[in-house]
């Protein structure tokens, strides 16, 4: 083999070399067992799953980690329950990471970051203690693990309480309650049992809203909104929880470490839409009687006045349903407002006679049978129309809807599929049938009827006022007919009361549209079968026998209605008015609702 010789220089610079390579190959294998030892152990990688699985909330990933004994104490729905209970506790909104896991005293500590609702941002560590080396490592699990920085035995607990309530106001600005909310029951207001009936009362805190109240820092004693206004604003008048976040040891929770702390914030007086003059009229108008009064502008649904069961519950609406029939029979081009029909005291559907009030002869044009509330052309203009369209006309109207209001009930009429024959399709056009609706929903058809065919979006709220506070106004409202047919529907309503059945509703001077309803409420079920059966001018059935004929004359057996708004061409305010049992609307309601309307008028000046 043939070898190069090296010169003088080149043997020099390779001795020279060698040290400074064997320096490398030292500093090389240094460095390697330097990284080794600092690369993530087991535990710490331990560590930062569990804690990464706490952050997004998932709990079964957590319990595969923690260590057997603590498995077999406790199963997975029990662990998860630890840790949703104390993130109640310190009403937390959010959790993080901060950092890496590193070496602590027993195990490893992970540093985080909470953020709760009531007691700010709040950083501290996991202190994970470990069971078991190496790959076979788990977390030590005690429930002081439930929150970080609980100590060993320690457990999370708070002391709050909630400040003073906050007025309520009216839209002038007056009380309409005020004073201490620490027991159930009304308020005090100047008005007396004029405002009890749209304030409400507060109380214990209702199950359906236990958990949302008390992750928001609510005490569990504490008392609040269960009705009308005060359920309404409930959020604005409670405040804001004062008190401490406290990791206690004691079997009685008491002393302990103070973890963070918080100020109470007192809410502010909210104004509302309430109109005490509209308020009072309503009350008085209602009187003794069982029944519901909703008074609300038109245009913004600003709810003017609530008296009795406006809001809270349902019956028949008879007649009054007639306007949403009557609206989309027009928006469908059935007839018009000059359309002829023939007079008769019934119409026969599915071979079932559906009679007019007191077996009354009625017919002529569609504006003359409107006026009259004629069972025999507005039936069979139902069925013409079909259940699906008159469905979906009631719901644009907001049956079947949320009424955006808490504690409203919601108005409903059945499914078209469940609307089955012409005698079901006839009866639900009449506002019989099933067909459920409060006082606030046919003050709200009306009044969408008043604004053009925009349904508006109700509210109890005015608008924003220095120096108080009200939640955000509401929203443009919906369209549910075209402006023509709110037109011609409105001159039908003031046909009504002009020469109809609504004629105790006028108001001198002052051009009056509404429209009247009947709903009986004896069914055919209350009756001895017969081969022959009538719907009455309500619309429910009744039979031929002695023992059930002429109950629709009953003024026990019937719900008097009226909606309507005035003045008609240019309304101030809208008017829903439900008297249970008793007699029929043209008689007894339209009275009472004029009684309101004019209070109404009066103060919109």
């Amino acid at each position: 083999m043939f070898y190069r010789s090296l010169t003088e220089n080149q043997t020099q610079r390779m001795r020279r070399a060698r040290p400074v390579a064997a320096l490398a190959g030292v500093a090389f294998a240094i460095g390697a067992i330097v990284g080794a030892n600092h690369s993530p152990s087991y535990a710490h990688a331990l560590a930062a799953r569990f804690t990464a699985a706490w952050a997004r909330s998932d709990y079964a990933s957590m319990y595969t980690d923690i260590d057997a004994s603590s498995q077999r104490a406790l199963t997975p729905s029990e662990f998860a329950s630890v840790y949703q209970g104390a993130l109640s506790t310190a009403t937390v909104t959010g959790m993080r990471v901060l950092g890496k896991p590193r070496d602590a005293l027993g195990g490893v500590e992970v540093p985080v970051r909470v953020q709760t609702r009531l007691f700010g941002t709040l950083s501290s560590t996991f202190r994970l203690p470990m069971a078991g080396s190496g790959s076979e490592a788990r977390i030590a699990w005690s429930r002081s693990l439930a929150f970080p920085g609980l100590r060993p035995g320690e457990q999370l607990s708070r002391r709050t309480a909630l400040p003073p309530r906050a007025a309520l106001l009216a839209r002038d600005g007056s009380i309409l309650a005020s004073g201490s909310a620490t027991v159930a029951g009304e308020r005090a207001s100047p008005l007396g049992a004029t405002a009890s009936a749209v304030v409400g009362a507060v109380g214990p805190i209702p199950q359906a809203r236990r958990a949302t109240l008390e992750a928001e820092g609510a005490p569990a004693n504490a008392i609040v909104g269960v009705s009308g206004l005060e359920l309404a604003f409930d959020d604005q008048l409670r405040g804001s929880s004062g008190g401490e976040l406290v990791a206690t040891s004691g079997p009685g929770g008491e002393g302990g470490r103070v973890l963070a702390s918080v100020v109470a914030r007192t809410g502010q007086a909210v104004r509302t839409s309430i109109s005490p003059s509209v308020q009072q009229a309503a009350v008085t108008a209602l009187g003794g009687q069982y029944g519901g009064i909703v008074a609300m502008a038109p245009g913004t649904g600003q709810i003017l006045a609530v008296a009795g069961i406006g809001l809270n519950s349902v019956q028949p609406p008879g007649s009054t349903f007639k306007m949403v029939t009557v609206t989309g029979v027009l928006q469908a081009g059935i007839a018009h407002t000059g359309t002829a029909f023939p007079y008769g005291t019934y119409a026969t559907l599915d071979g079932v006679k559906l009679n007019n009030a007191n077996g009354e002869s009625c017919g002529g044009t569609l504006a003359l049978a409107f006026a009259v509330s004629c069972n025999s052309v507005f039936a069979p203009l139902g069925v013409k129309l079909g259940a699906a369209r008159l469905v979906a006309t009631a719901e644009r109207f907001g049956f079947n809807q949320e009424p955006g209001i808490p504690g409203a009930a919601e108005s409903t009429i059945p499914a078209a599929s469940e609307i089955q024959g012409e005698l079901d399709v006839g009866s639900t056009a009449i506002g019989q049938g099933k067909v459920q609706a409060s006082a606030l929903e046919m003050a709200t058809v009306a009044a969408t009827i008043a604004d053009g065919g925009v349904r508006p979006r109700v509210t109890f709220t005015p608008g924003i006022s220095s120096g108080t506070r009200a939640a955000p106004s509401s929203s443009a409202g919906m369209r549910v007919t075209s402006a023509e047919v709110a037109r011609t529907v409105r001159r039908l309503m003031i046909g009504v009361v002009r020469e109809g059945t609504g004629t105790a509703a006028a108001i001198p001077g002052v051009t009056v549209a509404g429209k009247t309803g009947t709903a009986e409420l004896k069914t055919q079920s209350s009756c001895s079968s017969n081969s022959e059966t009538s719907i009455s001018e309500s619309g429910a059935r009744e039979s031929g026998t002695t023992g059930c004929q002429g109950t629709a004359n009953e003024a026990s057996n019937t719900d008097a209605w009226f909606a309507a708004f005035a003045p008609a061409l240019h309304p101030r305010i809208v008017v829903g008015v439900l008297l249970v049992k008793d007699g029929a609307g043209g008689a007894t309601a339209a009275p009472v609702a004029r009684q309101v309307l004019e209070a109404g008028l009066a103060a919109s000046h």
